[in-house]
């Protein structure tokens, strides 16, 4: 029982390690649009990459993970996660840049992130929405830790100084957290979940990625899933456009500057909700709804698919929000938007997964039931 919450300790960790190249982006747009002299829109397209990157690579990175276990390869998450901001303090070029912090940066936090969400549904089988909700704490909350140090490093020494000092942190911290995960043993922690909520891994049963892909439940996450993600990422993205466009660049609240600060409380409230609800549910209510339906024996490959939606988000998250400020002249379209689609995630969650999901799980019961009846 101790040992499992080490392990989530251990991934806490690691996912804190690979937070900032996501929540810290938007301190690096301005700095970088000067010095490779880009545009907003160009610019995004790193951030896009990066989450691209390590969303549409996750089922393979799960199936890796997998199948060789969680410490070599989240070992090697955690080092291409620091390389890449090494590397992107030497990027001449906005394609340097798009192949250091978006290209590997994206390979490294993606092995991270799936193998430790995969990780966590695995040790705690019986409180998986807790458990994820805890990893993808570290995720959203990981970069309070470098916030407010990064955004000194940037006004006394540049954005190369910042990129290559945090690398190196990022690295050497990632590989050392990496080092005490394990494998659990098989069924070492039964499930105990009851009723049709538990009822996939309950029975024993566990779907390959093609079964999965084949329902209508998994689809219809995918949309829920990708819908959350770009509202998310719409503001995650363009946090600084927004305190220059609206004049609040160089303000300070409570002594400290608006910006950072702003981050911050974003980084607070989103990693507190994880485990609970708010900002950052997707990525703790997911996994677990995705485990709970189709089983623990592929759960990390299985998310792996479901993580894609993600990936969507920041394509219309980034570079799309940037475009529609630039034809609007407003960001207020881009509000009206993640509004919208907000209240239509919420809709599809009451009116149609819970109902889907319910009667989905009620014919599997029964069809395991008339297989299990000797004839």
């Amino acid at each position: 029982m101790r040992s499992r919450w080490i392990q989530l300790l251990l991934g806490l960790g690691c996912m804190i390690v690979i937070s900032s190249p996501q929540y810290v982006w938007t301190l690096f747009t301005q700095p970088l649009m000067s010095s490779l002299h880009v545009s907003l829109a160009q610019i995004q397209i790193t951030f896009s990459l990066l989450i691209v990157v390590q969303t549409f690579l996750s089922p393979c990175q799960g199936f890796v993970v997998d199948k060789f276990g969680p410490r070599a390869l989240l070992s090697l998450g955690g080092a291409l996660t620091g390389l890449s901001w090494v590397l992107a303090a030497r990027a001449s070029t906005i394609i340097g840049l798009y192949l250091a912090y978006g290209l590997l940066g994206g390979i490294g936090t993606g092995i991270v992130y799936i193998g430790v969400i995969g990780h966590m549904v695995q040790w705690f089988p019986d409180r998986r929405g807790f458990a994820t909700g805890i990893a993808a704490a570290g995720y959203g909350m990981g970069a309070i830790l470098t916030t407010f140090p990064i955004s000194e490093t940037l006004k006394n020494a540049g954005h190369e100084q910042a990129l290559a000092r945090y690398g190196l942190i990022f690295m050497a911290v990632g590989v050392l957290a990496a080092q005490g995960l394990r494998t659990p043993i098989q069924n070492s922690q039964p499930a105990t979940l009851d009723g049709p909520k538990g009822a996939a891994s309950h029975t024993g049963v566990s779907f390959t990625p093609r079964e999965m892909l084949r329902t209508t439940i998994f689809w219809l996450m995918f949309v829920m899933m990708t819908m959350m993600s770009t509202a998310g990422l719409m503001v995650t993205s363009q946090i600084a456009a927004f305190t220059r466009d609206f004049g609040m660049a160089k303000a300070i609240v409570f002594g400290l500057p608006v910006l950072p600060l702003a981050l911050s409380l974003d980084r607070i409230t989103n990693g507190l909700t994880r485990p609970f609800f708010g900002w950052g549910e997707i990525f703790s209510l997911f996994p677990s709804t995705l485990t709970d339906t189709f089983g623990t024996r592929n759960a990390t490959t299985n998310y792996g698919f479901l993580y894609m939606a993600q990936g969507v988000g920041s394509v219309l998250g980034g570079p799309v929000a940037a475009l529609v400020h630039d034809a609007f002249r407003s960001w207020i379209p881009v509000f009206a938007i993640i509004i919208a689609m907000n209240f239509a995630t919420a809709l599809l969650a009451g009116l149609a997964l819970k109902p889907i999901r319910q009667r989905w799980l009620a014919s599997r019961a029964i069809s395991e039931a008339v297989a299990a009846t000797p004839h």
